[in-house]
């Protein structure tokens, strides 16, 4: 029973609605010395104001129901914090990623595309700057935080300093293949009208440029420091796909939702 303990730290990494954090405010009041609320970057201000984005930038985003919750998340535990002294810190990772994250939409799909030369999609001109940060870099931070006093009632978010545009991305990890990508660039709403979902992503978050300042959690935790290059990254995603073959799984929904995009794209420019 949670009620019979207490704990250093709790990490809530999967609420995306205002009632699970109510719910773990009423779990863990009293019994926690920090409650660590994993919201998202995607929360910061949409169109970008084109500065490095620091913790201090708007949470507005209009555009995507997931950052939308992100921001209501946020906004209850610190409701949560100020009247109560619930010890909330809020940190917003970006685009996090392992071996098995391919940050091209459609998982392997993207990775066989690629192998066997077919168009792959690149939202709008493929030169917005995204941030790739490795797992194991975001531990550093992450870690760091952790039994920090002066983190309560704060928001931190920790990202790579590398920055990279989508076509960047998608090259890198033809060359992780020794192969040269086949992109066709298509506009983040055109590809919304066929796919709401992927639409929403891309004109919420990743059609925007994502840089970040990161001086906050360096100040917090010195040794933090983001060494893993996506070059690096987008080698130990293509080895672990390729050595084992249950893991080349190739969705036939995902390919006919990129040839009809592709199709209808190219009709349209004919």
């Amino acid at each position: 029973m949670i009620s019979q303990h207490t704990f250093d730290v709790v990490v809530e990494w999967l609420s995306y609605s205002p009632d699970r954090v109510q719910l773990d405010y009423e779990l863990f009041k009293g019994k926690t010395n920090q409650y660590i609320l994993i919201s998202s970057a995607s929360v910061y201000q949409k169109p970008e104001i084109w500065t490095p984005i620091t913790e201090k930038t708007p949470a507005y985003n209009p555009y995507w129901t997931y950052s939308q919750s992100k921001i209501k998340c946020e906004e209850t535990a610190m409701k949560y914090y100020r009247n109560d002294g619930f010890p909330v810190t809020i940190v917003r990772p970006s685009h996090t990623y392992d071996k098995t994250k391919i940050p091209l939409y459609g998982g392997y799909n993207a990775i066989d595309r690629l192998i066997h030369n077919q168009k792959i999609i690149v939202h709008g001109d493929g030169t917005s700057l995204w941030t790739l940060t490795h797992h194991k870099d975001f531990a550093s931070g992450f870690l760091g935080l952790f039994g920090k006093k002066e983190t309560k009632g704060e928001f931190y978010h920790i990202t790579s300093d590398e920055v990279l545009t989508w076509n960047q991305i998608c090259r890198t990890i033809g060359i992780a293949l020794n192969v040269e990508p086949n992109i066709i660039h298509i506009p983040g709403d055109f590809i919304k009208h066929f796919d709401s979902e992927w639409g929403d992503g891309l004109l919420g978050d990743k059609s925007h440029c994502m840089v970040f300042d990161n001086s906050k959690i360096k100040k917090l935790v010195p040794e933090f420091k983001a060494e893993i290059p996506f070059s690096q990254g987008a080698k130990e995603i293509i080895e672990w796909y390729l050595s084992d073959k249950s893991r080349q799984y190739v969705d036939n929904l995902i390919n006919w939702k990129y040839n009809e995009i592709i199709g209808w794209y190219e009709k349209g420019l004919r």
